[in-house]
């Protein structure tokens, strides 16, 4: 994967500890307003607790990925300008970052889909794509998290087509309602989990080789023994929310959660 598209917390300014909010809940042990510092964002812009975020309250930092849009806002976009020596920059920078962000992690999508043996007649289709969507970044003022959002809008059907091109259904769909299933070894190869509601779901040695988890909602999900090896636009992040074992099979893409067991 383009190492653009992955996070650099080092070249970063701390921008996801500063322009999102976030509510006092299961994932965040405090309520910080958008645009505020969070109390543990240091002077270098590294996290005081970063070793003990769970510990702490702050599982939601954990599982937070920006798909290297912190570090293309801190060095390509300000050229290393800071929003604490430069505090009128900042209200655009958190815009610009939300923006980045959203097409960041729309790029990595696209160059998934562009990577799949599968996906050879949509090659045109998915270069186009990802260049329209590099100069839509590269946009400077015109760059807002609206225009991105209907940008992402426009490119998800191509990336439905590609999925359903690709897959090839061979276990049962279970549906998007799935809080708390129970799917111990369930057959789901090809099926469509786009935007499903997995939290807290059993599934222990289910087999998810080839389905699509664009979207899905991992959190608390039991992946323990199961294989993810070809799964479809499965992120990071959505591993982090969940939890596994040294049984659990990964795209190599993918990096095993430093708190599975």
């Amino acid at each position: 994967m383009n190492p653009e598209l992955r996070a650099d917390c080092s070249q970063c300014f701390g921008l996801c500890c500063v322009a999102p909010a976030f509510a006092r809940s299961s994932d965040f042990a405090i309520d910080k307003p958008a645009g505020h510092a969070c109390p543990n964002l240091d002077e270098s812009f590294g996290c005081g607790i970063h070793t003990r975020l769970r510990q702490r309250g702050f599982a939601g930092c954990t599982v937070y990925d920006c798909f290297g849009a912190g570090q293309h806002v801190a060095q390509a976009v300000y050229a290393g300008r800071d929003w604490r020596r430069d505090p009128a920059s900042a209200p655009r920078m958190f815009e610009v970052f939300a923006a980045v962000r959203i097409l960041h992690e729309l790029m990595w999508y696209l160059t998934e889909a562009r990577d799949l043996p599968q996906s050879t007649p949509f090659h045109e289709a998915l270069d186009d794509a990802l260049s329209t969507t590099r100069a839509l970044r590269d946009a400077g003022d015109e760059l807002t998290p609206v225009a991105a959002e209907r940008h992402r809008g426009r490119i998800a059907p191509l990336l439905r087509e590609v999925s359903a091109a690709v897959r090839i259904t061979r276990g049962t769909s279970p549906g998007r309602q799935l809080i708390g299933a129970k799917l111990r070894r369930a057959d789901l190869r090809g099926a469509d989990l786009r935007g499903a509601l997995l939290i807290g779901a059993d599934l222990r040695s289910a087999d998810l080789r080839g389905a699509d988890v664009i979207g899905a909602d991992l959190r608390g999900a039991n992946l323990a023994g199961a294989d993810l090896s070809t799964t479809l636009f499965l992120i990071q992040s959505q591993l982090d929310a969940a939890a596994g074992d040294a049984t659990t099979k990964l795209p190599s893409r993918l990096t095993r959660p430093a708190h599975w067991r």
